[in-house]
């Protein structure tokens, strides 16, 4: 796989801890005698899917930098050189999910999966991009389709997103279920932790939410106003004062400015 840059479409948590969604583009395959297949080089490309390839690795880069109309120009040049390019529309897409423009990112995603229909990473972002725009149970289908796909590399990613969405939407049972999954099979996903323990906090499991949460906060260059405020506020509930007042020090030491601190200056634990 390659790698095409970081992309700047994060998802956030209540708490807001942000992921940066990766977009990955598939490598080609080409048939070999016998039905197997072999992966394509670039002495497989030819001169025009070259110059796609080249034009996509730039809008990417501007993608990432935030430069969203010149990746867009970059990205109408790729599919000028190659119009059936799936990487090109699952870029697209996003681009024009960044530039609010709902109606060109989703054809843009559909047209990636009619082109791929087992493309994980675009039911990703497509999923995302659903979930949101409110629409939970689309969001839904898609981030199950792509952790179904055996070859998916990135199915954590796609449970933590769609716990995220699921919890958004009031379902607090499906995304603690779901959560828990994400969790299973990356239990060092410091975001998982987190939202996986706000989600436990909200349905009043408070011991299973103090765990959850201590293992970020444990981890000194992990921990953040959200976290240590949230540490806090199960201590609260759990009746542990001394627990409590101890992460609310911490935050006021450390996030001063913080509108977490200002919270438990004012002692404000239920809010």
């Amino acid at each position: 796989m390659t790698m095409l840059g970081r992309c700047a479409w994060p998802w956030a948590s209540a708490l807001g801890v942000l992921l940066g969604i990766g977009l990955v583009a598939g490598c080609a395959n080409q048939p070999l005698p016998g039905g197997s297949r072999d992966i394509v080089t670039a002495s497989d490309e030819t001169d025009a899917q070259k110059r796609a390839r080249i034009r996509l690795e730039l809008a990417s880069a501007y993608y990432a930098q935030g430069q969203a109309t010149t990746a867009l120009d970059e990205l109408k040049q790729a599919l000028q050189a190659d119009p059936n390019m799936p990487q090109a529309y699952n870029l697209r897409g996003l681009v024009y999910a960044s530039m609010n423009e709902d109606q060109l990112a989703e054809e843009s995603f559909r047209r990636a999966l009619q082109l791929n229909p087992r493309d994980s990473d675009v039911m990703h972002n497509y999923g995302w991009f659903l979930c949101q725009r409110g629409r939970a149970r689309d969001a839904d289908a898609q981030f199950d389709a792509a952790v179904a796909q055996p070859q998916y590399r990135e199915a954590t990613k796609s449970l933590l997103a769609k716990g995220v969405c699921q919890a958004r939407a009031g379902d607090l049972a499906g995304a603690e279920q779901t959560l828990t999954r994400s969790y299973e099979r990356d239990p060092g996903n410091p975001a998982t932790s987190v939202n996986l323990a706000n989600v436990l906090f909200q349905r009043r499991e408070y011991e299973r939410a103090r765990f959850y949460i201590r293992r970020v906060n444990n981890v000194p260059q992990l921990a953040n106003s959200e976290t240590l405020w949230l540490a806090a506020r199960i201590e609260h509930k759990l009746g542990n004062t001394t627990g409590a007042m101890e992460y609310g020090n911490q935050l006021k030491q450390r996030y001063p400015q913080s509108r977490e601190a200002a919270a438990f200056e004012r002692r404000r634990f239920d809010d």
